[in-house]
């Protein structure tokens, strides 16, 4: 296929995901039933995101123009795809990328999310009977010529090992944090929490620590992240947040809590689930000037960086770890 037609079917992929297609509901049912972290509510928010954010025509035309991909790819290499499972349909964009390419996208799905990709795969191969053109998952990548891989910091050390000799693009443990002013007005707390809590807070796109002024109140943030005191009937949430309340009081640290998430001072970036880390600086303008570590780091909310509210809506040139897949895959 050219680029315009894969461009087409992409938009019509769209069109299925937000439809009532018996095996998609299908899918999605038994990806909740499977993985209890994956509540519809949370699936239904990755889809929509997905079809708004990246599978509208006008978006698709403009992101791949910038890049000049040949209409027809003469020699699509096989890239080999590592899916990350931490929230629902979490690798799409790497596929996205690799199908819009041209090149041969061969999946190892995630074994937390093994069920939402393989619906999407069908109703693509199913438009494009060329067998040499279908879409591919592997329990095991061997024979590629590139590959793209997520996964913790553990993980990349096997990926590198393993994928290294090869063209790659290897993604480590990443978070965000947020910078508060300490004059948020209701309505940005209130969209700061969505930063914190959707999917749970087990994206790279979440807030896990924020940095505030000194003698900055907390109570308005506390009385807005109730929007999601409904998290404390979620068993596995509570869970944790139980286990962590538990190791604050045992280790008689300094805690704030509304009773569904622990608030705790700690200079990492990386918080647990149901923990939201915080840190005082003095002077803002040497925080946003550079003292936070970008390594670390997916997004930076606040004034003068990304809205409020924002983190967990990506474009198409959101990239992962600040790494262009579409010139990784238009250079191979």
């Amino acid at each position: 296929m050219d680029l315009e037609n894969r461009i087409s079917l992409l938009v019509e992929l769209g069109e299925f995901m937000l439809s009532d297609d018996a095996s998609w509901k299908a899918a999605k049912n038994r990806t909740f039933q499977y993985n209890s972290w994956f509540i519809p509510d949370f699936i239904e928010l990755s889809v929509r995101q997905i079809v708004q954010q990246f599978l509208q025509r006008d978006l698709l035309e403009a992101w791949v123009k910038g890049y000049d991909f040949p209409a027809r790819t003469e020699v699509p290499k096989k890239v080999g795809i590592v899916m990350a499972g931490n929230i629902p349909l979490v690798g799409f964009h790497d596929f996205l990328c690799c199908y819009l390419s041209g090149h041969r996208p061969v999946v190892k799905l995630s074994s937390k999310d093994p069920w939402l990709f393989p619906p999407l795969f069908e109703f693509l191969n199913g438009k494009n009977p060329d067998p040499g053109e279908q879409i591919q998952t592997a329990s095991i990548l061997r024979g590629m010529d590139a590959y793209i891989a997520t996964g913790s910091n553990n993980s990349a050390r096997y990926f590198d090992y393993y994928f290294g000799r090869y063209p790659s693009l290897i993604r480590r443990n990443r978070t965000s944090v947020a910078i508060l002013d300490g004059d948020e007005t209701p309505a940005v707390l209130d969209q700061l929490a969505d930063d914190v809590f959707l999917y749970f807070g087990l994206g790279c796109r979440n807030v896990t620590q924020i940095h505030v002024p000194e003698h900055y109140d907390f109570i308005p943030l506390l009385r807005a992240f109730r929007k999601y005191q409904w998290m404390a009937d979620h068993h596995k949430y509570k869970n944790n947040y139980d286990y962590r309340l538990s190791l604050a009081i045992l280790n008689k640290l300094r805690y704030m809590t509304n009773e569904s998430l622990l608030l705790l001072e700690n200079n990492s970036p990386f918080s647990p689930i149901a923990v939201l880390h915080y840190a005082f600086y003095k002077d803002r303008s040497v925080l946003a000037g550079g003292t936070l570590d970008p390594e670390n780091l997916q997004c930076v909310v606040g004034r003068d960086f990304l809205p409020f509210g924002k983190s967990q809506q990506p474009g198409l040139r959101d990239y992962a770890d600040g790494e262009d897949t579409l010139l990784f895959l238009r250079t191979l």
